[in-house]
């Protein structure tokens, strides 16, 4: 059983870790991180997975994008540790936080990933949605409300 729960500013240089364990170094090089930079995470939305011995076994976040001129959700990363891959825990957390994107007031959710893991949560390959480069447009999948939604991905502090 894990305990899932609302990350905390004390979790972060753990959840950092965890990151850097599951990616490959050089992962704040990718396009998604540019859109990352100097903007707060959803809290309400970021979590983290513990197990009974208060060890982190994974984490999710989300972060405010816009496409076009139209607010979004970037999820990402999503990590569970090597030791606990296997468990369903990846599956636990995008379902506990896609469960409130929408109650939040965030219609719609993009991430950078493999289709056909991310499929089977309900995302779809988006079209007329562009990432940064260099971003393989195969693997720019949304969930949630995306009619007439299209343009260039662009970090949420440019709304201002």
């Amino acid at each position: 059983m894990f305990e899932i729960a609302q990350e905390q500013p004390e979790d972060v240089w753990e959840v950092e870790a965890l990151y850097d364990l599951c990616f490959a170094p050089g992962r704040e090089a990718l396009s998604s991180y540019r859109l990352r930079d100097g903007v707060d995470r959803v809290p309400e939305l970021s979590l983290t997975a513990r197990d009974p011995d208060k060890i982190l076994a994974g984490a999710i976040r989300f972060w405010p994008v816009l496409v076009g001129d139209s607010p979004a959700l970037l999820l990402g990363p999503i990590a569970v540790h090597p030791t606990r891959q296997g468990e369903g825990l990846g599956g636990i957390l995008m379902q506990a936080s896609l469960s409130r994107t929408a109650e939040l007031g965030w219609p719609r959710v993009m991430l950078v990933g493999d289709y056909p893991y991310y499929s089977r949560f309900g995302f779809e390959k988006l079209t007329g949605v562009e990432m940064p480069p260099p971003t393989n447009p195969d693997r720019v999948l949304g969930i949630g409300d995306w009619k007439g939604i299209y343009g260039d991905v662009h970090k949420w502090e440019d709304a201002a």
